[in-house]
């Protein structure tokens, strides 16, 4: 298993990830290409047998992080994958200056939830139908 920033022959294969997690929810493989090439934005791809199997993101705003994804393939998860790639976006984040850290997951999403509460995450608040097919609440969490 490979983490490195995302390249931009991993967009297809990312897009298609993004699909298959989020459903409408989804970015485009045209957002996640603008989305490399903004100064304020950093992606990483986990690579296995040349294979992208996960990928995640973060939008950088003075001292503050947006993890804007975690997208892992079903038959790669709790394997640690997303652990180890959100550890290191963060490692790489506070290089770039960012002191704090949030993102939004779906109330439900319990395996996710846990993951970030075991990274330092806590919940601090709720955006009402955030999220569409199905409709759900979002948990704001932050890890300052």
């Amino acid at each position: 298993m490979e983490i490195r920033t995302m390249l931009p022959e991993d967009l297809s294969q990312a897009a298609a990830l993004e699909a298959a997690c989020f459903g409408s929810d989804a970015w485009s493989e045209q957002a996640l290409e603008q989305a490399l090439s903004d100064k304020n934005a950093l992606y990483l791809s986990c690579v296995e047998e040349g294979r992208l199997i996960a990928c995640c993101g973060i939008w950088q705003s003075f001292e503050d992080g947006d993890i804007t994804n975690v997208a892992v393939e079903e038959g790669s998860r709790r394997k640690g994958c997303a652990r180890r790639l959100l550890l290191e976006l963060m490692r790489r984040a506070k290089l770039c200056g960012v002191e704090n850290f949030t993102l939004e997951v779906r109330e439900s999403n319990l395996p996710a939830v846990r993951l970030y509460e075991f990274l330092g995450f806590t919940v601090e608040g709720i955006r009402k139908n955030f999220y569409r097919d199905p409709a759900e609440n979002a948990l704001i969490m932050w890890k300052r």
